[in-house]
């Protein structure tokens, strides 16, 4: 299976940190974060993944160099940052000729089982899935609303006014049917300009594993002390 694993984020809040590294390769626990994205794509049959690069691009290209895992990646440079749209449709060849990929935000921390949310996809044969999850700050996510089998009725980013707690995760299944609504322009976002137009056609898949968006010092810092690894649940 294929993925875009979007890793081209400035990480500018996660100054100083990403001062000399990008966010992508902050470490967790003393292991890069792309690392383990690495080795979590390969624990779940995801063997090929295209990784945008924008800030400190060299050192992503250093640190894939210096990999020898199970996965086959392919780096992309944006000079300008296309969004994560945008990055899709550029790069939409990538795909092309795939019954379904995923759609991977490598800002995220996780250790979720991706087994069960394509089983999820594939049962109700749909043509996106959204990874969901519980989060304390909906105002600062999108944010999604479902009916009662899990049809995503809303999706709302960074709402003023929340209608749920349950976030998109950064994790999503996608048919080539996705790329059809990505515009023809850049930059375009997944979460302010796809996305809310697809209420009603997708799915939301809650998840019930370890998922942290490091997108702040502050969970950064709790990263530090409560990720348990990609073999443990919680």
């Amino acid at each position: 299976m294929k993925a875009f694993l979007l890793a081209a984020g400035a990480g500018s809040r996660l100054r100083p940190l990403t001062d000399a590294v990008p966010k992508c390769l902050v470490p967790i626990c003393g292991t890069p974060l792309l690392g383990i994205w690495f080795e979590w794509c390969a624990m779940h049959g995801i063997d090929d993944v295209l990784v945008n690069t924008h800030a400190h691009s060299e050192r992503v290209r250093e640190f894939v160099d210096a990999c020898q895992g199970r996965v086959r990646v392919t780096l992309t440079h944006e000079p300008e940052l296309l969004g994560s749209a945008g990055t899709l449709h550029v790069n939409r060849q990538f795909v092309a000729g795939e019954e379904e990929f995923a759609v991977l935000y490598a800002d995220v921390l996780t250790n979720c089982r991706f087994n069960l949310l394509l089983d999820f996809h594939r049962a109700r044969h749909a043509f996106v899935t959204l990874g969901t999850y519980r989060v304390p700050s909906p105002t600062e996510c999108g944010i999604i609303s479902t009916d009662s089998t899990g049809k995503v009725t809303e999706f709302a980013e960074k709402p003023h006014h929340p209608k749920s707690e349950m976030a998109f995760s950064g994790i999503l299944i996608g048919s080539p049917a996705l790329l059809e609504h990505v515009p023809g322009r850049v930059p375009a976002d997944l979460g302010y300009d796809i996305l809310p137009n697809l209420a009603g056609e997708m799915f939301a898949f809650p998840i019930a594993d370890y998922v942290l968006d490091i997108g702040t010092m502050a969970k950064y810092e709790q990263a530090q002390r409560d990720w348990p690894g990609l073999h443990v649940r919680r």
